[in-house]
């Protein structure tokens, strides 16, 4: 059937010239099939467009749920660090705040002294700068710098830290308050001999007080020695840190031993008048690093205002 051919005649009336125009069956069977399939085809290959389309979105869709997932996990890492941080901010804020007596006796301190207390680099300040100047490109690059510049911190403030510490260190070990109640009767420094009246250098202050008055630690420190020291009779020596030393003489009585921790304000003695004295009194003394100093600088509150009496 699809085999027949048919011929069509076209006649110009006004010429009479006649055209044949011959038609396969199969042909135009071709084409109708051709003009009806291809809305289906096109219909089809929408779908599929379609289709794959929505895969690429869900892929997509999924990729970002994670990274989005991964971001908010990242950011609230970054923010506990950023508050433990705060916290550390705080804490030694507040640790470096001294009282103004021992802030003033620290002042007064040689400067070799207080340099053994200063710590800190200035390679962290370089890191952050570095950081900071690095350019962004994408959400991973940022938080890849807050990462580093956060743990930059950590380092600057465990540096910081370390310094507080050695700062309290230092105002703990500061002899700053006075060693008795009394009447200060000799300042350190020339003065005539009680005894013979020449002139002589006196080493310490001398506080005169009732005989059992008891004697403070000044500083925190450890006992080197609590014995009879020939002419300041009953001694206690007390090593601090930072190459600092107070002994205190003519004692009645001792109230530690050696080898025995002791912080400002304890009581370590008692007031007598031991080896080489002309009544009841303290000798005091302050070394650092072997050579005298005048207790004077370092004594920010009067006898009976100091701490722990």
């Amino acid at each position: 059937m699809f085999s027949r051919r048919y011929t069509v005649l076209i006649a110009d009336r006004s010429t009479g010239v006649v055209r044949r125009l011959t038609i396969s069956l199969r042909a135009v069977a071709f084409v109708l099939g051709g003009a009806l399939a291809m809305p289906v085809l096109i219909g089809l290959g929408a779908k599929w467009s379609a289709n794959l389309e929505l895969h690429h979105l869900r892929a997509a869709n999924s990729v970002l749920t994670l990274e989005n997932g991964n971001y908010r996990e990242t950011t609230g890492e970054l923010a506990q660090q950023i508050q433990s941080l705060e916290g550390v901010i705080d804490e030694l804020g507040s640790r470096s705040a001294l009282e103004p007596a021992q802030a003033q006796a620290m002042a007064k301190l040689p400067a070799v002294v207080k340099n053994r207390a200063v710590g800190g680099t200035s390679q962290t300040n370089a890191a952050i700068s570095n950081v900071v100047s690095t350019s962004l490109i994408s959400p991973e690059d940022t938080f890849g710098v807050l990462r580093t510049l956060l743990s930059a911190l950590e380092t600057r403030l465990s540096n910081v830290r370390k310094g507080v510490e050695r700062q309290e260190k230092l105002a703990a070990a500061t002899p700053s308050i006075w060693p008795a109640k009394g009447w200060l009767t000799a300042r350190f420094g020339g003065r005539s001999d009680p005894f013979t009246g020449e002139a002589a250098f006196h080493q310490g202050l001398d506080i005169s007080a009732s005989k059992g008055q008891p004697v403070y630690a000044t500083a925190d420190g450890t006992v080197d020695s609590a014995s009879y020291e020939g002419e300041y009779g009953n001694l206690i020596v007390v090593r601090h840190d930072f190459g600092i030393t107070t002994r205190y003489g003519h004692l009645s009585g001792f109230n530690v031993k050696r080898g025995q921790a002791v912080h400002r304000g304890d009581v370590i003695g008692y007031v007598g008048s031991t080896g080489r004295a002309t009544g009841a009194h303290l000798h005091y003394e302050i070394l650092v690093n072997g050579k005298l100093m005048n207790p004077m600088q370092l004594l920010a509150t009067q006898p009976g205002q100091q701490q722990g009496q």
